[in-house]
């Protein structure tokens, strides 16, 4: 795990203005990704950098230094991310004559983009932000991993093209400068991120999962989606529930085992749920000595504990367990500073706990972690899932042959007594014949933006990549299952760009790596080709397959006890020990300022600090982002 930068000078060919300076500048913005080592690249032309910076975890010699040049000297690799297969393409690599100096997964990168071009790509099992420089050419490629596990930023103002694995980099060239971009805005307000390639800058965008793009001598940007979900293969809608159960475990074994690769110790967050005790039980399978595990909890808020299970877990399988407390000044204390780690505004409140433990695993000397992500959009894990897909089928789809004008008449005359704003946001959306689904999680309807927002138009709604994400999946499988289409849905969107940003962010921050078994991509082909019948079973039970497979790995009352889901009590706190943290970010605001309406904020703040209505969500977003503004904008 590292990090990436650099630039490329395309529009100055003649008087190219890279400099050591600059890009040791843009290694240092990212030193917290790779505190073990740092380097940097220039062209003998001028025109391309490449920065880097190195947490070590494959081969801890100075063999795996980055960049990494090729023998020839015509190619040049920065690289983040994990290979998890890359000891069998060495080996096929090696049998082609290509003669290594490390142990490195980087050296593998190098020799196989040499020899089958972009094509590598489709070789890789693993996580990867990628960029590599062609001498010869003079042309930057530039992939990203199909799950979007790992982040790639990058602008392009004037002539040049420059990148980072955090934002933070590029800004660190004196072209570029930290402005709001006001279209993102309303995308972060109603789903907590932009949808890629838009960011919350302006001028900088991200690149999607399961994409790679490349640069020519002229600046000509060549963007290709190399990987998609759409085509993981046909449904499989005669599988049998033994069959699915017995895929799943063979997979997630094998997910599991890749990776464990690693020179470094390695470890597990163990929240007690499901997915992280597979983990536990699954790499204790593998190994000889105790498995390292991490949980976090909060001081006085035991209901949004979930320690008796992770301790219960750790018992059984004898791990080596850490735990930490946390309560809301611990919060208070390290909020502007994970602002900036996250680069753009991030709503969900999980980025609490997952700082503190990971950061008690790094303290530990635990320097890899696997985390449960994804499991939940694969497989069905959320009620509001099953929610939306009995929704739709019971109602959203039979009544959708209803004229629009009647629709609309029912909402006039029914919105008004409903206090609830998400049916309110629902009925809006049957009235005006969009998609029921936009996304696993909604902060502000379109209703709130109307109050809220100083210039509201309805352009400013998510509606739109919803409906072609959506239409994508409706096109590749017509009168697919509506499940089919949400998991397509979840994995644009939500699960890169929010869950998963989210995770490396954070963990980076304390200068760990997290890697994420359940998202191995061919769990998620597989997972995305079973039928709803397979995935929540004949009673629609969240998670009904998952939970199957893990009868005999885990005991069954784990396996079948309440979800509780890994959150953190903001609700709680901005009734009272955030309170004046809350107004004092709020109303200094110059962003809200500027482009909200704050008497309607008052409001919101005023119904949930007397308990009329929870609208804990709604200001822990705001609050965000202010923080990341604070950190950031230039008024």
């Amino acid at each position: 795990m590292c990090g990436i930068g650099g630039v490329f000078d395309y529009g100055f060919a003649n008087r190219p203005e890279i400099t050591p300076e600059l890009l040791t500048r843009m290694s240092d913005a990212m030193v917290h990704r790779g505190p073990d080592d740092a380097g940097y690249y220039i062209a003998p032309s001028g025109i391309c950098g490449l920065t880097f910076r190195r947490l070590a975890i494959i081969d801890l010699t100075p063999a795996g230094h980055q960049p990494m040049i090729s023998p020839d000297g015509r190619f040049a690799l920065v690289f983040n991310g994990e290979i998890y297969n890359h000891r069998t393409i060495r080996a096929e690599l090696e049998a082609k004559g290509y003669r290594y100096k490390s142990q490195s997964d980087t050296e593998t990168i190098l020799y196989a983009y040499q020899e089958w071009g972009e094509a590598c790509l489709e070789k890789f099992f693993g996580m990867f932000a990628i960029a590599i420089w062609d001498n010869d050419k003079k042309e930057l490629f530039c992939a990203r991993d199909r799950i979007g596990i790992k982040p790639f930023y990058y602008a392009t103002p004037n002539g040049r093209f420059i990148f980072g694995s955090e934002i933070k980099v590029p800004l660190q060239h004196p072209v570029l400068s930290a402005r709001l971009n006001e279209d993102a805005l309303p995308h972060y307000l109603s789903i907590m991120m932009p949808p890629a390639p838009e960011t919350m800058f302006e001028g900088i965008f991200k690149l999607e999962a399961g994409h790679s793009l490349r640069i020519d001598s002229n600046g000509n940007i060549t963007k290709r989606q190399w990987w998609s979900l759409l085509n993981a293969g046909e449904p499989l809608e005669n599988i049998r529930e033994e069959e699915a159960i017995e895929e799943i475990r063979r997979l997630l074994r094998q997910s599991i085992k890749d990776r464990m690769m690693s020179d470094v110790p390695f470890g597990v967050f163990l929240s007690g749920g499901i997915d992280s005790s597979l983990n536990v039980a699954l790499m204790a399978e593998l190994m000889s000595r105790p498995v390292q595990t991490f949980s976090v909890g909060f001081k006085d808020l035991e209901k949004y504990n979930e320690m008796q299970y992770a301790r219960s877990i750790a018992k059984k399988y004898g791990t080596n367990h850490h735990e930490v407390l946390i309560d809301s000044h611990d919060a208070e204390g390290v909020l502007s500073n994970l602002a900036w780690h996250e680069d753009e505004p991030n709503g969900d409140p999980v980025c609490i706990p997952l700082y503190f433990v990971s950061k008690l695993a790094r303290d530990s000397g635990t320097i890899v972690v696997q985390v449960g992500e994804g499991s939940d959009e694969e497989f069905g894990g959320y009620k509001q899932q099953v929610r939306d897909i009995k929704l739709f089928e019971k109602w959203w789809r039979p009544l959708g042959v209803t004229p629009k004008i009647a629709r609309r008449a029912a909402y006039m005359a029914g919105s008004p007594l409903l206090k609830n704003p998400l049916v309110r946001e629902y009925m809006r959306r049957f009235s005006e014949g969009e998609e029921l689904f936009w996304g696993g999680a909604m902060a502000f309807t379109e209703e709130h933006k109307r109050g809220m927002l100083a210039n509201y138009s309805k352009q400013m709604s998510s509606v739109h990549n919803a409906e072609k994400w959506h239409g994508e999946v409706a096109t590749k499988y017509p009168g697919t299952e509506y499940m089919r289409r949400m998991m397509y849905l979840e994995f644009r969107q939500r699960l890169p760009e929010l869950l998963l940003m989210r995770v490396d962010k954070i963990g980076m921050a304390t200068s760990i790596e997290a890697r994420v078994p359940f998202l191995d991509h061919r769990i998620v082909e597989f997972a995305f080709r079973l039928p709803r019948r397979i995935k929540l079973g004949p009673n629609d039970v969240p998670k009904y397959i998952l939970k199957k497979a893990s009868e005999g790995i885990l005991p069954n009352e784990h396996i079948y006890r309440k979800k509780m889901g890994f959150a953190a009590p903001v609700n709680e706190w901005l009734k009272t020990d955030l309170k004046r943290f809350l107004d004092d970010h709020l109303f200094q605001s110059e962003l809200l300022k500027i482009h909200t309406n704050l008497g309607y904020i008052r409001t919101l703040v005023q119904e949930h600090q007397s308990g009329a209505r929870n609208n804990g969500q709604l200001l822990w977003s705001l609050l965000n982002l202010t923080l990341w503004e604070e950190r950031f904008l230039s008024h």
